[in-house]
């Protein structure tokens, strides 16, 4: 017999359903991913930290899991809500399934809710604290412990999915570049997709000084994604500016764009409930072309959409917008000789998952690198 659980947001509003994954309780922040597929790739992205998703799709499972397509080592949600899961995997990659997947690592979830509904609620009201819970059966008693869990905004969370130890990813064929990446919580397939470019990386932890990135003589320095508040993480910004200081071509992703933002002076803010997804419309600006893009971003960077803003590294704009809401989606930096020298995109060209619209970014930062080797 499946258990109870019960799911309750931080406004009190209450959903009953049956234990999915992990018995216990579980807290953090409500946010809903609009993907059909990639389920995989979404729960092993660390940029999920202290987040509980709730699956728009209402069929999830269905593929199970496998040992090649993760992001990470380990499922990073805090939880998982889902409408109708897999009673059986069907796919021939599959060694378990979801369930027990979820199990293994410890992760609560909840299924058999109404996840339509739940989703309208975040977005009426936002994304919010939640707790779930298959071992508590009083939502007022749960209530409270919801309203005393941690917020998002405020938290510095890179430092807790970053890697501890520095690693190299080898290049692909011959080597033309060297990249030092800053782990703020990044996904496998980054480091890969640059490898695949004949770019050497080396991955170091989100504690890396300047002189760290420096002693891998690198052609460029690349920020990854990750959870938590960028208003909040300051010695990363720091680390940027001296970089951008020294001329060193730039390449952020994400988190990474908005840490990149507030390097060159601009705020951040808390999006009413992010985007979360593989659908998302975004024009690079450049070029005039519309992407399909993957998101995972509950922050945007506050910029001026026209015109340039001047910086101390040169002059500043935005390079994409989301078509569905205007949201800054990428930045770029350029000379007094109007040179490209930095540049970043809130979404994610690694998306492993697809769609694959945005991997021409990784061509553009090796051609960047190799232009400032010419100059």
């Amino acid at each position: 017999m499946t258990n109870e659980a019960i799911l309750v947001l931080e406004d009190g509003r209450t959903f009953r359903g049956e234990s999915y994954g992990a018995e216990g309780e579980t807290f953090g922040e409500a946010v809903f991913s609009t993907g059909m597929s990639g389920y995989q790739e979404t729960l092993t992205d660390p940029s999920y930290h202290r987040q509980v998703v709730v699956m728009t799709a209402p069929h999830v499972g269905n593929t199970g899991m496998n040992d090649e397509d993760p992001e990470s080592s380990r499922i990073w949600v805090s939880g998982y809500v889902v409408r109708d899961p897999a009673r059986t995997p069907s796919n021939w990659r599959s060694v378990r399934s979801l369930d027990d997947e979820l199990r293994a690592q410890g992760v609560v979830g909840i299924s058999g809710i109404d996840t339509r509904a739940l989703t309208r609620h975040l977005r009426e009201r936002g994304a919010m604290r939640v707790g779930i819970s298959s071992t508590e059966t009083d939502p007022k008693a749960l209530l409270e412990r919801v309203l005393a869990s941690g917020e998002m905004a405020g938290a510095e969370l890179a430092g807790e999915v970053s890697t501890t130890e520095a690693y190299v990813v080898p290049a692909v064929g011959a080597k033309v570049a060297t990249v030092a990446a800053l782990d703020l919580g990044i996904k496998a397939n980054t480091p890969r997709m640059m490898s695949e470019r004949g770019i050497e990386v080396h991955v170091l932890p989100a504690t890396a000084t300047l002189s760290d990135v420096l002693a891998v003589e690198p052609d460029g320095l690349f920020f990854s994604n990750g959870p938590g508040d960028p208003a909040a993480t300051v010695g990363q910004v720091e680390l940027l500016k001296d970089a951008l200081g020294r001329g060193l071509p730039y390449f952020g992703i994400c988190f990474g764009n908005q840490l990149f933002g507030r390097a060159l002076g601009f705020g951040t803010y808390k999006l009413k409930y992010g985007h979360r997804g593989i659908n998302q419309p975004v024009m690079d600006r450049t070029t005039g072309k519309v992407e399909v893009t993957a998101h995972n971003h509950g922050f945007a960077v506050d910029a001026p959409l026209e015109g340039a803003t001047t910086t101390p590294y040169g002059e500043a704009t935005v390079s994409h917008v989301c078509l569905n809401d205007d949201v800054v989606e990428g930045l770029e930096l350029r000379d007094a000789a109007g040179a490209l020298t930095a540049f970043s995109v809130q979404y994610h060209p690694e998306a492993a998952a697809g769609p694959h619209d945005a991997a021409y970014l990784f061509d553009r930062f090796l051609t960047l690198m190799n232009d400032r080797k010419k100059a």
